[in-house]
């Protein structure tokens, strides 16, 4: 996958392995935080710049420093400070800037933390010995997968709370069979790219 064009890296990490519905990293938010269009599309663009910068930070962080110095080893350590950095800036902007959203998403945005999806994206690109261009398309492929996962699953949620469901699918059965349905969909795209 080293090879690959900028454009398939980004359908590739959108549709194909979708993070949440092909790789299933960042089941915790997406569940959590998908109840309304507005709190997931939110939650989607803290993500999206906590992925992307994440993927260029660790990408530099291991470049000029594990590499360089021979201590690949702590690469887990290591992108969990940087990423750790970035929510918190995300957690400061968005206190300020729109104190609704802040409340909307509450603990599930310190737990972007500790999101396996943004982990898994800098450990991924990584492995894919991708380049700085290759991981800046990753990063914002596989974020925005998760933006459209997380948003499409939340309006599939807002429709079934309206929906008339038998009483023991009412509630999280039927969001898991919504979000296995979701999952299996994905899976059309597997021979897209």
């Amino acid at each position: 996958m080293e090879n690959a064009s900028i454009f398939v890296i980004v359908v590739s990490a959108i549709l194909v392995n979708n993070f949440v519905l092909s790789r299933f990293l960042g089941i915790c938010p997406f569940l959590g935080v998908s109840k309304k269009v507005d709190t997931a599309l939110g939650m989607g663009m803290a993500v999206t710049f906590v992925m992307t910068m994440a993927g260029i930070m660790t990408y530099i962080v291991n470049e000029l420093i594990l590499v360089r110095f021979h201590i690949e080893y702590l690469q887990t350590i290591a992108f969990i400070l940087v990423i750790a950095s970035l929510v918190q800036f995300v957690e400061i902007v968005l206190q300020k800037v729109s104190p609704a959203l802040y409340q909307a998403l509450g603990v599930f945005l310190p737990l972007i933390t500790t999101n396996c999806a943004v982990l898994g994206l800098a450990l991924l690109n990584i492995q894919f010995k991708f380049n700085l261009p290759q991981v800046i398309a990753h990063s914002v492929g596989a974020a925005l997968g998760f933006t459209l996962a997380i948003v499409l699953f939340a309006g599939i949620r807002e429709k079934t709370e309206l929906s008339d469901v038998p009483k023991p699918f009412k509630g999280f059965p039927i969001a898991l069979i919504s979000a296995s349905m979701m999952a299996m969909a994905f899976l059309g795209f597997t021979g897209l790219v």
